[in-house]
């Protein structure tokens, strides 16, 4: 009779002790994506948009308001904030673009749903923590923040730090560890 095999006893990789969380920029799309579609919908059922070329698309992360006047573009900008409002989703993760001419009497506008935290905010953010003399570190992980600290107290004053400071985008704080 052959011996059975001895495992060794299962090597655990050391526990990242430092208590963690993720600052980063991210949109419910899909309570976008159905807001855009409710602005579709009252654009085709108001009085005021009847015969017109009034429109809405939504496309990898762009929004397309389309209208025959900067008025109209205005109106269907309005229209889609109430509807973003009304399902929770915060109106900063838009940044609307210019209005652009096309064919005709009809203008367009480009509205990209933010998602992710840019280059130069993420290191405006880093500054942010290290010139707040609390005992936690900033790195930049592509389109997040991941601040680490002994003590959790310091990461929640932390938050309540870039949430005053930080108010150009909508900043959520994910995968919070202990």
């Amino acid at each position: 009779v052959v011996p059975a095999r001895q495992l060794p006893p299962s090597i655990e990789p050391p526990r990242n002790t430092m208590p963690s969380f993720d600052t980063v920029c991210e949109p419910n799309l899909v309570e976008v994506k159905n807001a855009v579609e409710n602005t579709a919908k009252e654009i085709a059922t108001r009085f005021d948009f009847k015969g017109t070329s009034a429109g809405i698309e939504l496309k990898d992360k762009e929004i397309t308001l389309l209208g025959d006047a900067d008025f109209q573009l205005t109106q269907i900008a309005d229209v889609l904030r109430a509807k973003l409002a009304k399902r929770d989703v915060d109106v900063r993760f838009l940044d609307l673009g210019e209005v652009q001419k096309v064919g005709g009497d009809k203008v367009k506008q480009v509205a990209k749903v933010r998602n992710g935290i840019e280059s130069e905010l993420a290191k405006k953010i880093q500054r942010l923590v290290k010139d707040s003399k609390l005992k936690v570190q900033a790195s930049i992980q592509g389109e997040s923040v991941r601040v680490t600290g002994a003590k959790r107290d310091d990461l929640q004053a932390v938050m309540a730090l870039l949430r005053k400071e930080i108010a150009e985008i909508p900043l959520s704080f994910n995968n919070f560890r202990d």
